[in-house]
């Protein structure tokens, strides 16, 4: 059976995409510890990120310094940090969190967001 992350890039479930290519996809995270907290997946289904091959493990890394690049520009944040849990989902990920400081990483903090909050967030980051 398809993941949730699966039926996102295949738009049976709406999400705020900020980049895709024909390998990966990127979107905001809907339970956000920042303004601009996103998931980077990859198209093809794989439960563990380190169960991709080398070769697609590495371009997913390269297409979310992009969007990480975008990120930043967006929030005027310090720095994004990459985290990788993937205990909720089995579908590789990777967290973007924009941060200021380490203890803006706190998973235990979520943000409740509204729609217009969302697409402010998701327009300022995608331009």
């Amino acid at each position: 059976m398809a993941t949730i992350f699966t039926k996102i890039i295949n738009g049976e479930i709406p999400s705020y995409k900020i980049a895709e290519s024909e390998k990966f996809y990127a979107f905001l995270d809907i339970n956000p510890i920042r303004k601009g907290h996103t998931l980077v997946v990859p198209k093809q289904e794989t439960d563990y990120l380190f169960d991709l091959g080398d070769t697609l493990l590495g371009e997913m890394m390269v297409f979310s310094k992009g969007v990480a690049a975008r990120i930043k520009s967006a929030t005027g944040c310090r720095r994004v940090a990459v985290a990788v849990l993937g205990l909720e989902v089995p579908h590789a990920h990777i967290h973007l969190i924009p941060i200021d400081k380490e203890t803006d990483l706190d998973f235990h903090k979520k943000l409740k967001l509204t729609p217009e909050e969302f697409r402010d967030i998701q327009e300022s980051i995608t331009g």
